[in-house]
């Protein structure tokens, strides 16, 4: 509450930078869940299936699991970045 008191900022800006922050972290678990499926789904692909065609998938599945980890984390730290640029902007 000292940051309303301060810089003359309302709470409803307040309450919308806590959101932002909120949006963020769910966006980057978003990325994490599907990350660990693509590459559960690659696992499984691997070790249930016979044929070389599967293996390739799952392999293909995990590598594009480990990608979308690494781009979610780099979106993240980026955004994070940015809204907190924004914070002491204002």
């Amino acid at each position: 509450m000292d940051r309303l008191q301060n810089k003359k900022i309302t709470l409803r800006d307040v309450l919308a930078e806590d959101r932002t922050l909120l949006a963020n972290e769910r966006t980057f678990l978003a990325y994490l869940r599907t990350a660990f499926s693509l590459a559960v789904a690659g696992l499984t692909f691997i070790k249930f299936f016979v044929g070389s065609s599967y293996i390739w998938i799952g392999r293909i599945s995990i590598v594009l699991g480990i990608v979308t980890m690494i781009l979610g984390i780099i979106r993240y730290i980026k955004i994070k970045g940015h809204i907190k640029t924004y914070k002491e902007y204002v």
